[in-house]
């Protein structure tokens, strides 16, 4: 039996959150600079997005890229962005065809060069897909999105559009860049590393965490199906107790 076969695909996670990481690390191993593993990476992307639609998942949200990342070396973050260019220019037919549907959490406007029209047209190509819905977080920090959305929130309350007393969890949602797409249930960090660095902080509330060793270039569509695996073996009780589920199930 393959590994897929175990999965049971009428419970696997709606949203599964992706913070990919090792590319450096992995190009250092071979030698070679950064961007040679960045670029290595991108096929794992489409290893995992196979494996996306063969899990049944319908939402893929991938950290692409951070407002941390603008700190890392100049000749580094225009490699990225050529990358990024160069890769959904490439790949956007192929992600047409095969049903995906394209968009982004994060300031596009502070995208260098032609990405943010890159990304604006696969947007327009793919809008109308049904599949797997793609989602690259791209110049984005949960920080900067929650500060968007308090002045957003204040602003409403000094034009006497809300109170106060109407400021709600689902409010502040709605305010955020993910206000369309339903919150995790998985986050996968690849490389070893145990932290969720500035990812939808307010998103993974009750998230579960899956960590792997596995650097991002060497993760393939069968340690996707092991993370559901093991996400399928876990009790979410959201803040319950083991009777109270069992009674509700």
């Amino acid at each position: 039996m393959s590994i897929l076969e175990k999965i049971d695909l009428n419970n696997t996670p709606e949203h599964i959150a992706i913070i990919m990481d090792g590319n450096g690390r992995w190009a250092k191993q071979q030698g070679e600079n950064r961007l040679f593993g960045h670029n290595f990476g991108v096929e794992s992307v489409r290893e995992v997005l196979k494996a996306a639609q063969q899990a049944n998942v319908t939402y893929l949200t991938l950290y692409a890229f951070s407002t941390e990342n603008w700190n890392r070396p100049k000749e580094e973050v225009e490699g990225l962005m050529s990358l990024l260019v160069h890769t959904i220019s490439n790949e956007v037919g192929e992600l047409n065809k095969n049903n995906v549907c394209i968009s982004t959490i994060g300031n596009l406007d502070g995208l260098l060069g032609d990405a943010k029209q890159e990304m604006l047209n696969a947007f327009e190509v793919t809008k109308d897909n049904t599949g797997v819905q793609l989602i690259l977080a791209l110049n984005y920090s949960s920080k900067w999105e929650m500060v968007e959305a308090i002045k957003n929130i204040a602003q409403q309350v000094d034009q006497k559009e809300i109170s106060i007393s109407e400021i709600t969890e689902e409010l502040v949602s709605n305010e955020l860049t993910t206000k369309n797409i339903p919150d995790p249930e998985l986050l996968i960090r690849t490389s070893g590393e145990h932290r969720v660095s500035n990812f939808l902080l307010w998103q993974i509330a009750y998230t579960e965490f899956y960590f792997t060793p596995i650097l991002w270039p060497d993760f393939k569509q069968e340690n996707l199906y092991e993370a559901i695996l093991d996400y399928q073996s876990r009790e979410r009780r959201f803040g319950m107790v083991s009777e109270q589920i069992e009674k509700n199930s």
